[in-house]
């Protein structure tokens, strides 16, 4: 007698008629990453819009480079550059408004800068110094995130928590394409798709996960698929085309704002320089594939496009270096300062009601430092004394 002979055992019927939750049509992203540089779609586009996005984007070069030669100057202990992917960072920034929030990852310090944030403030954590270097509610940025992906659990939490009380606040997460593998991206897209949380996902897909390439990432058609399989609808753009990325990423914004979920924007970018200052790019890429990439730079695509309709001539491309320029001057004046430290600042905002083990650090740490402070008085004092 078998198992299923067995008298009150368990006999499947027929499933109900299955339907599909979602029509996944509408989610599914374009065959080919949204432009609007070079296409007839430019001509509708913002001439002020426009102009803004290119001076932010000479600006983030300029700033860019500066970073990168402070970690040569010792200033710097690591910068992760964003030249080349500058569009996705300034765009990011700017389409929000002043209540909602950016949740960056650690290659994001140009779009927490874009958004309003001190440069110097911006790159505090990169040079070992302090908790994150500025105060996340005031400037509605949260702490720039090392650990991959991360944050993007963070973002759905405090979109739903914002909507749960009637705020009206839009989260956006940056993340590159390495963080679509971690679990973090499946629980946040996940939680967000159920809970219709207003948070918009923008992928970088810069091509590498350090050296890892997207082809050995995923199988997907594209990362922007994946969306699919959530519930949300997906967005294909060219991530070097600022103005593209603008207007996919404030519809997703307008969408999130009227109640209509999330959504997944993969923007399709290139990371010129290497992963870090301590990274070697030669060792997993060939130079002609960064060369191809240099000709679809992000500011001479939109230079061209605003020298061609007449919105910009030599006067402005020269005001926008120049300010360029006073940035990453008055950048560097400030980080070749010496920060006056408090070794007693390593126990303050980590706890709002610090532990009992921290209590006793803190106290311990603080007499080691009086005995420190003692015996170089006496060793200073008149002569003689401390021999």
């Amino acid at each position: 007698m078998t198992v299923m002979e067995q008298r009150g055992a368990y006999r499947p019927t027929p499933p109900p008629a299955w339907q599909p939750r979602t029509d996944p049509a509408p989610l599914l992203p374009d065959a080919l990453p949204y432009r609007v540089l070079g296409t007839e779609a430019a001509a509708q586009a913002d001439p002020g819009l426009l102009r803004r996005l290119y001076a932010e984007l000479v600006r983030g070069r300029r700033y860019n480079t500066q970073a990168t030669a402070l970690t040569k100057q010792g200033r710097l202990a690591v910068y992760p550059s964003s030249t080349g992917q500058e569009a996705c960072e300034v765009a990011a920034a700017l389409v929000l408004e002043d209540r909602d929030w950016l949740f960056p990852s650690y290659r994001d310090t140009l779009a927490a800068v874009a958004r309003g944030l001190d440069p110097v403030q911006a790159l505090t954590l990169l040079r070992g110094d302090w908790h994150t270097g500025y105060d996340p509610r005031e400037y509605r940025i949260a702490p720039l995130c090392t650990p991959l992906a991360t944050q993007l659990p963070h973002a759905v939490g405090l979109a739903h928590a914002a909507r749960l009380k009637g705020d009206d606040v839009v989260a956006l997460a940056m993340v590159g394409d390495g963080g679509t593998s971690e679990g973090d991206f499946h629980e946040a897209l996940n939680f967000a798709a159920v809970w219709q949380a207003p948070v918009v996902f923008l992928v970088q897909n810069n091509g590498f996960a350090i050296s890892v390439p997207l082809a050995k990432q995923t199988a997907a058609p594209s990362l922007a698929h994946k969306a699919v399989g959530y519930g949300m609808p997906g967005r294909l753009v060219d991530g070097n085309d600022a103005a593209a990325v603008h207007e996919v990423l404030s519809e997703a914004v307008r969408r999130a704002r009227a109640g209509g979920g999330p959504t997944l924007v993969e923007a399709v970018t290139y990371r010129i320089d290497a992963h870090t200052n301590a990274d070697d790019a030669t060792r997993y890429r060939v130079d002609s594939e960064v060369e191809t990439w240099r000709a679809h730079d992000p500011i001479a695509l939109l230079e061209h496009e605003l020298t061609e309709r007449g919105l910009l001539d030599e006067d402005a491309v020269r005001a926008a270096r120049e300010d360029a320029e006073t940035m990453a001057a008055d950048l560097r004046e400030r980080m070749n300062q010496d920060p006056v430290l408090d070794p007693m600042d390593l126990f303050a905002h980590v706890y709002a009601e610090p532990t009992p083990q921290l209590r006793e650090q803190e106290a311990q740490l603080r007499a080691e430092l009086a005995a420190e402070a003692h015996g170089s008085a006496g060793e200073h004092g008149p002569e003689g004394a401390g021999r």
